[in-house]
């Protein structure tokens, strides 16, 4: 009689442990974040955006992670306190959604909108759902459900940015009756980029011109004169490490960071064009070095990036509201037309006015949101450019690298040196408004 009891409950016991569900909960990886950066990278140098618009594609899928992740950490505060244009996403409906697959769900979600090629994205989304839904599939789509609804609530706003306008507005007016103004450079004399950039709705800077630079010295062509000083400087300062050759430091610092998405390279009838990170991109890689060195975890790693960005994309705001206010003319242009007509600079010059210095800008803003993030002097090797041939470079905080990134507009014969520091003064003034406003 026992021995029957003892058989029958085996036997239930058999049953529920055959019923039981196999699945556990999804696990999801810093790794995985980081490959979906880098696929959106990759795509943005495929489309060949531009600097300013590669800002944005960055800046508004970190912000539809970041909302998500918030939710479940306290250290977090969420933008839409911040953002004024922003309103609260929806909260979960289902207590079973896992928040961090729903963060990169939304994350690629609104990059692929923002997008010209999916085939890089969709490729990597296809292999990690295929992972994460043989984990747990009924986890995954609730999860997925809402990082949908999400990337819609986020989407619905950054439409109303101004950019579908700007689409639509007239090119840039190259004006000749001044000397001074900007004209199309060699070698492609491509209209001037974005030059109604300044009307994007900023994400945290309340005008465009809130952090206008200094004024940069008067245009003069005497040769007692600041600016004509600078240009003579432009002038022999690129003279001198062409005389060095290939080797010289100069050379590597604005090879290392020329950043430029579009360089037409010239062969009789055809133009070819070399491909690669914008600046912005570039500092983006430098972040995701910053937070694997820290060995931050998932939330860790987009709170970095969405702060990073949104300084990112509030400077190029800046930075082209100036470009267009003063319309300056580019060095090769000047250099050309009043001291030597077969000078060359030694990086291709951007077709957008001289003052101020994009990168100088940009790479003041990154690195000062940067040091307050990851505190003081941080060391790091910067391996972002290795994809494009370039060997990586150390620095011994993002201060100092974001210094070389300013000086290397000088050195590559493109920017006076007005543009180059008052750029880096402006950009760390909007990281550390910025930073302040919404830490």
């Amino acid at each position: 009689m026992h021995r029957f009891y003892l058989i029958r409950y085996c036997f239930f016991i058999l049953i529920i442990v055959s019923c039981k569900d196999e699945s556990e909960p999804i696990k999801v990886n810093v790794e995985d974040y980081y490959n979906s950066l880098d696929k959106v990278t990759k795509t943005l140098v495929h489309d060949i955006f531009s600097p300013p618009v590669a800002s944005r594609v960055y800046v508004y899928p970190n912000i539809a992670a970041y909302e998500i992740i918030a939710q479940k950490n306290t250290k977090y505060k969420s933008l839409a306190t911040k953002i004024k244009s922003l309103e609260s996403i929806p909260k979960p409906e289902e207590l079973s959604v896992n928040l961090n697959v729903s963060a990169l769900v939304a994350y690629i979600e609104v990059s692929k909108k923002l997008v010209f090629t999916h085939d890089l994205i969709n490729k990597f989304q296809d292999s990690l759902y295929d992972v994460w839904k043989k984990r747990n599939l009924k986890e995954f789509e609730v999860s997925e459900k809402y990082g949908l609804k999400v990337a819609t609530h986020i989407h619905t706003w950054l439409e109303a940015d101004n950019y579908s306008k700007t689409r639509t507005m007239p090119k840039f007016t190259v004006n000749t009756d001044q000397i001074s103004r900007w004209q199309p450079t060699p070698p492609s004399y491509m209209d001037g980029i974005e030059p109604h950039w300044n009307k994007i709705r900023p994400l945290i800077l309340k005008t465009a011109a809130q952090f206008k630079p200094k004024k940069h010295p008067e245009f003069s062509l005497e040769k007692g004169s600041v600016f004509y000083k600078e240009l003579r400087e432009v002038y022999e300062v690129t003279n001198s490490i062409k005389e060095k050759g290939d080797t010289s430091e100069e050379i590597k610092i604005a090879q290392f960071w020329d950043c430029n998405p579009y360089v037409a390279v010239s062969t009789g009838h055809l133009t070819v064009a070399t491909k690669k990170i914008t600046p912005g991109g570039h500092w983006v890689g430098i972040t995701n070095i910053a937070c694997k060195k820290n060995k931050l975890n998932l939330e860790g790693a987009i709170y970095a990036q969405t702060y990073t960005s949104i300084g990112i994309f509030d400077a190029f705001i800046s930075c082209w509201d100036e470009k267009y206010r003063s319309n300056l003319i580019r060095p090769e242009t000047l250099i050309n037309m009043s001291i030597d007509k077969n000078w060359t600079p030694l990086l291709q010059t951007p077709p957008f006015p001289e003052y101020t210095s994009g990168h100088s800008v940009v790479s003041g803003a990154a690195s000062t949101i940067l040091t307050h993030i990851f505190k003081g002097n941080f060391n790091f090797i910067d391996t972002t450019e290795l994809p494009y041939g370039l060997p990586s470079r150390e620095f011994k905080s993002f201060k100092v690298a974001a210094e070389e990134a300013a000086i290397s507009r000088l050195y590559g014969g493109i920017h006076y040196r007005a543009a180059v520091d008052n750029g880096l003064e402006q950009g760390e003034n909007i990281g550390e408004y910025i930073y302040e406003k919404i830490n």
